[in-house]
């Protein structure tokens, strides 16, 4: 259904005029059309659809087209498009990857979490509190799906030490909820994150590693709070104890002491960017530069790398590219009279437009679809900052988590058995408006208040 549904949406505004839209605007929406449609069926792997985005670019509005340009030939060079695979954002992220790859290949995530759980023992609403601050703070620098991944494989042991039934349930739902919201405090946490970046920086906007934490972990830190507290309410008994034995067995060789420098070093400047002037981007290229040349990463290493993940988040940049070059973003903003609207009011409709498709659809694919637009907003409404819109959306596309297949983490944890759609809608549902309703309301604000934007 997906794919027939795709094909007719694409041949549509190609065989049909579309009222107010130039010749390279309809094919733009003819591209635009299929992706929406290949990225909420997943009639074929988002990856996929990420790379056909950046092929039909090039073949229908780039200066290599296979149809005619028209006007004074004047298209965007293809060269522009492919820029996309290796834009400086998908290198930051490049350097993330190695980077948490590199934490688990020598242990350093799990003896981390070992070292971090001992304060939290005892209590079971104070393991989960421990347990939810050490998954989000993992989260920051490593995949939300890698994350709860480790963090599953320590707590399996507590789950056994729990009664069956609502307290394993609060336990496990924990851990998805905090690799979520974790996420959202670093630039490299989560690829909404990266497309937000990767859209501002094709604008003209530069947002440093530093600047994007000062805006999101506040926020970040609320929710979390707020969740392990209605986790508790709802599933955590009070009263009940949890003993456990975690011991950490760090590796000392010199590879794995190498790597933790360097892990070290690379956080160090990505967080005080500000202070040297090196871009974020630059540091993450120097990470994986350094791993290499020390051989404590390989080539092996970086086949295991998430490339599916980088290439999709670079068929959201190429979109959001071709949107803007073609006029397709003005002629979508005059559609709804957004500008019409007051700055604020767009804010709020986006920030919840971008939470409900990512309950039904993958976060990357909702941030993909919805940032290229988010920015077009940007420049047609007074008073609506382009910085604003696009972290407002990134972040509340990372708080879709009402469903098993809204994210990876979430169906980790469905996995388990021990957490049902009922539980997981309870929650998810609450946090997602709270969180997403504090984010358009109170952040914006903050952010102008503390000059961020």
């Amino acid at each position: 259904v997906g794919l027939v549904l795709g094909a007719v949406m694409f041949l549509a505004p190609l065989l049909v005029d579309v009222p107010g839209l130039e010749d390279m605007g309809e094919r733009m929406l003819a591209i635009f059309l299929l992706a929406i449609v290949l990225w909420v069926t997943e009639a074929i792997p988002l990856v996929a659809t990420a790379v056909l985005v950046i092929a039909l670019e090039i073949l229908l509005v780039s200066n290599q087209a296979l149809l005619p340009v028209p006007g004074d030939g004047d298209a965007t060079k293809y060269s522009a498009f492919l820029g996309a695979l290796a834009n400086p954002v998908i290198i930051l992220f490049l350097g993330g990857f190695l980077i948490a790859d590199g934490a688990e290949k020598y242990r350093l995530d799990k003896n981390l979490a070992a070292v971090l759980i001992r304060p939290f023992t005892g209590s079971a609403r104070t393991t989960v509190l421990g347990l939810m601050v050490i998954t989000a703070m993992l989260s920051m620098f490593m995949s939300n799906t890698a994350t709860t991944a480790t963090m599953f494989a320590v707590i399996i042991p507590i789950l056994g030490a729990l009664p069956a039934g609502r307290a394993r349930a609060g336990l496990a739902l924990s851990i998805p909820v905090a690799a979520n919201v974790g996420g959202i405090g670093t630039p490299v946490g989560t690829p909404p994150n990266a497309i937000a970046l990767g859209a501002l920086e094709e604008a003209g906007y530069d947002v440093s590693f530093l600047d994007w934490m000062i805006m999101a972990v506040p926020l970040m830190v609320m929710i979390l709070v707020g969740a392990w507290l209605l986790i508790c309410v709802l599933l955590l008994p009070g009263g009940l104890k949890v003993e456990l034995d975690m011991r950490a067995q760090w590796h000392t060789d010199r590879k794995a002491l190498t790597f933790y420098v360097i892990a070290a070093a690379t956080i160090l400047a990505w967080m005080t960017e500000s202070l040297h002037g090196v871009s974020a981007n630059v540091v993450g290229f120097l990470a994986v530069a350094a791993l290499l040349v020390t051989q404590v990463m390989g080539a092996e290493d970086l086949g295991r790398l998430s490339w599916p993940v980088l290439w999709l988040v670079a068929g959201g940049i190429a979109l959001g590219d071709g949107v803007g070059a073609t006029g397709l973003d003005a002629w979508i903003l005059g559609l709804f009279g957004w500008d019409a609207m007051p700055a604020f009011v767009v804010i709020i409709v986006m920030g919840m437009l971008g939470l409900a498709m990512s309950n039904v659809i993958s976060h990357s694919a909702a941030s993909n679809l919805l940032i290229p637009l988010a920015m077009g907003l940007a420049t047609g409404i007074d008073g609506l900052e382009p910085v604003t819109i696009a972290v407002v959306l990134a972040l509340a596309c990372s708080l879709g988590m009402s469903l098993p297949i809204s994210t990876p983490p979430n169906a980790i944890a469905y996995a388990t058995g021990e957490v049902t759609t009922a539980d997981m809608a309870k929650v998810g549902v609450v946090v997602g408006v709270v969180g997403a309703a504090l984010l358009v309301l109170l952040m914006p604000p903050l952010w102008s208040a503390l000059g961020l934007i």
